[in-house]
């Protein structure tokens, strides 16, 4: 026999915890694009633009 209060709980809990991590991972999607934001801001206002676009190596 099955116990339907008990069944509705852990479906329940199961649901919130899901919930609970999606919105922790849109959190950190969104910093992450957030932080990518502000580096591309950072490396477009490059006080010396030129460098960095060679590289020099000997072998």
């Amino acid at each position: 026999m099955m116990d339907i209060p008990a069944l509705s709980m852990a479906m329940s809990q199961s649901r919130l915890a899901q919930n609970v991590s999606i919105q922790v991972l849109k959190i950190a999607k969104d910093q992450a694009s957030q932080d990518g934001q502000s580096l591309v801001k950072m490396l477009d206002s490059s006080t010396v633009p030129h460098l960095g676009n060679r590289l020099d190596i000997r072998i």
